[in-house]
């Protein structure tokens, strides 16, 4: 039996004869989105033209409708999937399996009738994740696959990001920056320490957290910044929490008490980087020990590191093999 995975120059990542997950490839006919962030939307639009079948969670289409409007989500092409439900394909069987990273994620699994399992992990934090046990071949994101980014804080980060909002607040608005899902996780961890404030949001947050609520997280009541409410809040500077895309940081609440959200942080828990702007190592991704924690929870015969996305693939590739030893190669070459 040959084992089938890779991935592609393109970020495809092929598994078995059918499938392309994370972006468009033009001789696979089903394609997965594992979830709904820009860097694994690669090509969908294509994906809805050529293939026959793209396959998601709901909750990834709802939210990529959200931040992707002009796609036709709503085609007969589009196929939905909850975890754990087998879409069956020629001679090979689709499986998505959740993965602790934003609402709707996946992690996809390949199988044949001669007893291959091949899979993908797609981003994922390796707590809340549930392993792929015993696959031929395992293709393993590596955003954090050098040895350099491991996070080994001795608090809780999620408490310290609760006490750090419930102290500014004394002083009026907290303005929160991020991605969508980190923002929303933030909103969840703060509602589950009883943070009742108003959560004021522009309205792409507004509508991705409406669908995250839809969804079943716990983000209580929240408003448009643009809605009488939400603008008094803001103008004068009242206690109440607004979340901001992180790409709008330079722009908004640069007088107020400023918290951002970031993966990329390994030296402290918090650091300040502002006046009264704080940076708080909330990460959606495993680190370095948590990527070879999964790895080796997952007892594959070969791994495949995703290179395409962010580049330490070929470090992450090379760990593998020498504290693990099991064979592993970094894709594209």
């Amino acid at each position: 039996m040959t084992e089938k995975a890779a991935v592609s120059q393109r970020g495809a990542v092929l598994l078995g004869d059918s499938v392309a997950c994370d972006a468009f490839d033009a001789d696979r006919p089903l394609r997965v989105v594992t979830h709904a962030h820009a860097d694994h939307l690669v090509g969908l639009r294509q994906s809805l033209k050529n293939c026959d079948r793209v396959l998601m969670t709901m909750a990834t289409r709802d939210l990529v409708e959200v931040v992707n409007g002009s796609l036709p989500l709503g085609d007969y092409v589009v196929k939905l999937l909850d975890y754990g439900e087998p879409f069956e394909y020629g001679d090979e069987r689709v499986t998505l399996v959740k993965a602790d990273h934003i609402l709707g994620a996946a992690q996809v699994l390949v199988e044949n009738s001669e007893g291959m399992r091949v899979a993908y992990t797609g981003d994922f934090r390796v707590d809340g994740t549930e392993p792929l046990l015993d696959c031929d071949t395992l293709v393993v994101e590596a955003t954090y696959g050098s040895p350099w980014f491991r996070r080994a804080f001795k608090v809780d980060i999620k408490e310290l990001l609760v006490s750090m909002v419930e102290k500014r607040l004394r002083d009026g608005a907290v303005y929160v920056f991020g991605y969508y899902g980190k923002l929303q996780e933030v909103m969840e961890i703060l509602r589950r320490a009883d943070v009742c404030v108003p959560f004021v949001m522009p309205e792409r947050v507004f509508h991705v957290s409406k669908i995250c609520k839809a969804h079943g997280m716990q983000l209580g009541e929240f408003t448009l910044s643009t809605e009488k409410e939400g603008k008094e809040l803001l103008d004068e500077n009242l206690p109440c929490v607004a979340f901001y895309h992180m790409n709008t940081r330079k722009k908004v609440g640069l007088d107020n008490s400023r918290i951002c959200v970031s993966g990329w942080e390994f030296r402290s828990p918090c650091r300040q980087i502002g006046k009264r702007e704080t940076l708080v190592a909330l990460s959606d991704h495993s680190d370095f020990n948590g990527l070879l924690e999964y790895v080796k929870l997952c007892n594959p015969k070969r791994v495949i590191t995703d290179n395409y996305r962010v580049s330490h693939g070929v470090t992450l590739a090379k760990e593998i093999k020498k504290r693990l030893g099991i064979s592993a190669v970094a894709m594209p070459y």
